[in-house]
């Protein structure tokens, strides 16, 4: 007579426990010996200069799309990847921390940026401007610098772009990262608020919510959230717009109430700025600066190209060209490298209809 299943038995809590306690112990060693290996790594190079000279984006970008292909979860491919990218970032930083320059002061949505790109134990720079992280990055004193380019409901950050016009870096990375806006004060009463401070592009994205709760409020401007919550630490009359970790930077641990962003999609898109073009990772986008001729057709001219080659135009900008009057370069994201066969073929059709070409950088697109 055959016999019932025998029901699954639960572990009792401390059974549970103890084996996680051992998962994580092979966890640690694990890690350790990953550590190891990359040490290894480091040593077959030969002796490289600088923490620079081992950093490869493309790499780590291959390694956390395969993160993301073995996922079964429970854990989201967020969390896995962030997880992943923390132990890269240890790893790397055995040979010396990689020195990452930034739109400061610290708890900015740009140093949110950084440490989703390049983890923890990199070294972050708080700079007082785009152009100083430039500057920065230019003059060897940053390995890699951190600016935003553009933001999912207010476009383009114009400033960014206009430095590629005489800057010689090269975009090495991407990062996309969800912006959630939060209203601090040290109150935490919305009734006490009679001025907020924040970036202009926070107060443009918070505008709708603004209007319908905080109609009579001042909005003062200021040159980053981070600094907005630091003024608004010293009186309880006002408030920031600014991310949680600014709130805990500057200790406005009030939150009045979040998010207040009006796009449930707002996110920004940043731009990780380095000195040279990295091999191809498999997924990855150029960005170019064409200057056009003044012709007819100069336009069409300039993209059809890419449209013969088969290559998807991901984006497309006019900015003033800084050389002569009404004369226009064109910000153009492609996707592929700058390597690959039909770019290269299209570049040299290209080259008949341009004034200018400037590579501004092939590099992986974002992992989320």
């Amino acid at each position: 007579m055959p016999t019932k299943k025998a029901a699954a038995v639960t572990p009792s809590l401390s059974e549970a426990r103890q084996r996680i306690d051992s998962i994580d112990r092979q966890i640690q060693q694990l890690i350790a010996e990953r550590a190891g290996w990359a040490h290894q790594v480091g040593k077959a190079k030969g002796p490289l200069k600088a923490a620079v000279d081992y950093y490869r984006p493309e790499r780590e970008a291959q390694v956390l799309r395969m993160v993301v292909d073995r996922n079964e979860g429970p854990l989201s491919d967020e969390m896995l990847v962030r997880l992943f990218r923390e132990i890269m970032s240890a790893c790397l930083a055995q040979q010396e921390p990689l020195k990452v320059g930034y739109l400061g002061p610290e708890g900015t949505f740009s140093e949110q940026a950084v440490r989703k790109n390049f983890g923890h134990a990199a070294h972050g720079l708080p700079l007082a401007s785009i152009e100083e992280v430039f500057q920065e990055v230019e003059s060897g004193n940053a390995d890699f610098g951190v600016v935003p380019v553009e933001n999912s409901g207010q476009g383009t950050i114009q400033i960014t772009l206009d430095m590629f016009l005489t800057s010689n870096l090269k975009i090495c990375g991407e990062v996309e990262l969800r912006v959630r806006q939060f209203l601090l004060s040290r109150t935490g009463r919305i009734e006490d608020i009679e001025r907020v401070y924040s970036h202009p592009q926070s107060f443009a994205q918070c505008k709708g919510w603004l209007r319908a709760n905080l109609p009579k409020a001042e909005k003062l401007p200021v040159s980053s959230n981070a600094e907005a919550a630091r003024r608004a630490r010293n009186a309880d009359d006002a408030g920031a717009i600014a991310g949680e970790s600014a709130g805990h930077v500057y200790g406005l641990r009030k939150v009045i109430t979040s998010p207040i962003e009006d796009r449930d999609d707002n996110t920004t898109r940043f731009l990780v700025l380095g000195r040279q073009i990295f091999p191809p990772s498999g997924h990855d986008r150029t960005s170019v600066l064409v200057f056009i001729k003044d012709q007819p057709g100069a336009l069409f001219n300039v993209l059809s190209p890419f449209a013969r080659h088969g290559i998807s135009m991901n984006r497309i900008e006019s900015r003033p060209s800084h050389q002569a009057k009404w004369e226009y370069a064109f910000f153009i994201d492609l996707a592929g490298h700058v390597e690959d066969e039909a770019m290269k073929k299209a570049f040299v059709e290209l080259k008949a209809h341009a004034a200018q070409i400037k590579v501004l950088g092939s590099y992986p697109v974002a992992v989320p």
